[in-house]
């Protein structure tokens, strides 16, 4: 893999990580062996442990489930150990997660494996001197997940900035072409941070820091078209 020489630092890909023939075969699966929830947008299955969208950390409560056959071989070895969860995500046109960023002590490295059409992902932190298009100021860089594509996120781009994709219809490359979406399939590979402690010292994005700081988490639920999402907030106690 090679790092990407564009901000965030800390993004490592590889084209081709699979054959075209082999993302052919691993969509029919998707689409035609697997079980889905039932029910409308971004749609996901869990192997190893199962991801938490409350805490954006490891859900306690579900047992450790098996990889499949499928995803034996698709496991990145860059890390000397198989992840311990795993996430497949089924994206169909105009789907979109909003920006987030994955608890920094309940995991280390995030890779993630592109299938199907591609897609633009949106990285984001605060910034004194940019706007984004909803007039915040982020400094904002889209990077387009090509298909077959692996994305390691480490360093900066894993803990310091945020990482997103819109809901909408297009996305607009940066030559001005509007490429439509269709259905896209992902899959992140998550290793658990033993000790489950990070030492970025990151006030805003980092469990531990805040922690440390005595700064409580407050999370806001609210119900959107593609399921249930998370806003989080900030107090000091």
């Amino acid at each position: 893999m090679e790092e990407l020489p564009i901000q965030p630092r800390g993004l490592f890909w590889q084209i081709d990580f699979v054959t075209s023939e082999h993302e052919a075969r691993l969509i029919q699966i998707f689409q035609n062996e697997l079980e889905w929830p039932e029910r409308s947008g971004r749609l996901s299955l869990h192997y190893g442990y199962t991801f938490d969208y409350k805490t954006f950390g490891v859900d306690p409560s579900v047992p450790f489930k098996d990889f499949p056959d499928w995803l034996v071989p698709l496991i990145p070895t860059r890390e000397g150990r198989p992840p311990e969860q795993v996430c497949l995500q089924h994206y169909p046109p105009g789907a979109g997660i909003p920006p987030h960023v994955d608890t920094h002590s309940a995991y280390d490295q995030l890779y993630a494996l592109s299938l199907g059409a591609p897609v633009m992902m949106q990285f984001a932190r605060s910034s004194d001197t940019d706007v984004d298009e909803d007039g915040e100021k982020k400094e904002v860089v889209e990077v387009d997940l090509t298909p077959r594509s692996m994305m390691q996120m480490s360093g900066d781009s894993r803990l310091h900035w945020t990482h997103g994709i819109k809901k909408r219809k297009t996305d607009t490359l940066p030559d001005g072409t509007v490429r439509r979406r269709d259905d896209r399939w992902s899959i992140t590979y998550r290793w658990v941070r033993e000790p489950a402690v990070c030492d970025c010292g990151d006030s805003k994005l980092c469990d531990t820091t805040q922690r440390q700081l005595g700064i409580e988490r407050e999370y806001r639920w609210k119900k959107e078209g593609e399921g249930t999402t998370v806003g989080l907030l900030q107090k000091a106690v």
